[in-house]
């Protein structure tokens, strides 16, 4: 083979190996992007299982997308609750994809966190928050702008290092 005819080859493995080398650099933990942040919260105009008014006009609040199928939105159960009280914020359900007596049997079991629970049996709701899988939780601030979006479980971790020192400063905003 001329040493010519593989510039093209060697070329190609150089490009291959960078964006392997690129691929396998990415933090793990970073968070995904969202259309959302920056913009205004989509309206949730579904049916409540329990609950007062969905969502909160003039203070800072936390949608939090789960399902009863979901095993890791029954262990986030716990900091949830956590969040509402340490944070001192309203914390809004969006039950994904579920029934509501599904939904209901759910947060009986295994405890309510949220001072209002919404019904998306068929995901309406949940695409127009593009949520991509739960759990799927947001930060909105006292003007309705979404701020954060956190997909998985919220940690204990995530609790302490992320949303709260967030939620605390848009309180001071």
């Amino acid at each position: 083979m001329r040493p010519t005819a593989a510039l093209p080859l060697l070329a190609a493995a150089a490009l291959v190996g960078l964006l392997g080398r690129s691929l396998l650099q990415r933090d793990a933990h970073a968070e995904p992007t969202s259309p959302l942040i920056g913009t205004p919260a989509p309206v949730l105009d579904l049916q409540r299982l329990e609950g007062g008014a969905p969502t909160p006009q003039g203070e800072v609040w936390v949608l939090n997308v789960f399902a009863s199928w979901c095993a890791p939105c029954r262990a986030e159960l716990p900091v949830l609750g956590q969040l509402a009280e340490q944070g001192g914020v309203r914390v809004v359900g969006l039950d994904y994809r579920d029934s509501q007596d599904a939904a209901a049997a759910f947060l009986k079991r295994h405890g309510n966190p949220y001072a209002a629970t919404l019904l998306d049996p068929q995901g309406r709701g949940s695409l127009a928050w593009g949520v991509t899988g739960v759990p799927e939780t947001f930060v909105i601030d006292r003007r309705g702008i979404v701020r954060l979006r956190h997909a998985g479980p919220v940690t204990a971790d995530d609790l302490q290092q992320r949303l709260l020192p967030l939620i605390g400063r848009l309180k001071r905003a």
